[in-house]
């Protein structure tokens, strides 16, 4: 996250005597992240809209294993677990991609489905490598508003990062069925040079 705390929200008694005794992690576009402990964290947004757009996918998506456990939360706030790991880019720049993470993608795709999600993509820096190469997600947004049909910044990430090829080559031999459609569709992407 970049920093960026340049805003004010005033907020109840509760959440700032627990942010007395936080420790700050990173910021965003949306809003700042503290470590509550080692196993929550809470996170502060800019924008009340964009929280409750978060805090109501993260409810939806409280049965799945790909996603964090939300604690409490409020106009401005979500408590939720605390994401170890490491982000899939950097956990790719610094000990590469395997098939395993490559599994592990297709899976998570294949959950977005059966969440019913209208946006089957996620970037890769919107991912976390846990123990056993499991993934979870840390900023979910737009999967019921906005429609995007294959996993699109995800490619492109993977692309930027070399890895692209070895995930399809999985994607070929796991799920042959969508291979020839992910495989086309990111190929017309990246040809036509779109950053």
């Amino acid at each position: 996250m970049s920093k960026n705390s340049d805003y004010y929200i005033e907020l109840n008694n509760k959440v700032e005597k627990i942010l007395k005794k936080c420790e700050f992690l990173g910021s965003g576009h949306n809003g700042i992240v503290y470590s509550i402990n080692n196993k929550k964290v809470i996170k502060i947004f800019k924008y009340k809209k964009v929280c409750q757009k978060e805090y109501s996918i993260l409810k939806k998506t409280k049965d799945s294993k790909y996603f964090p456990d939300v604690y409490d939360w409020g106009d401005y706030y979500i408590i939720r677990d605390y994401v170890g790991g490491e982000r899939l880019d950097k956990y790719i720049k610094k000990k590469g991609f395997n098939k395993k993470i490559a599994h592990n993608i297709i899976k998570l795709i294949k959950e977005f489905e059966r969440l019913h999600f209208n946006k089957l993509d996620i970037r890769c820096k919107d991912l976390y490598v846990g123990k056993n190469f499991s993934l979870t997600v840390i900023d979910p947004k737009n999967n019921y508003s906005k429609n995007v049909i294959y996993p699109r910044h995800l490619m492109k990430g993977l692309n930027k990062l070399g890895a692209l090829d070895e995930f399809l080559s999985v994607v070929k031999d796991e799920k042959p069925d969508v291979y020839e459609f992910w495989n086309l569709k990111i190929r017309e992407y990246l040809d036509k040079g779109i950053k």
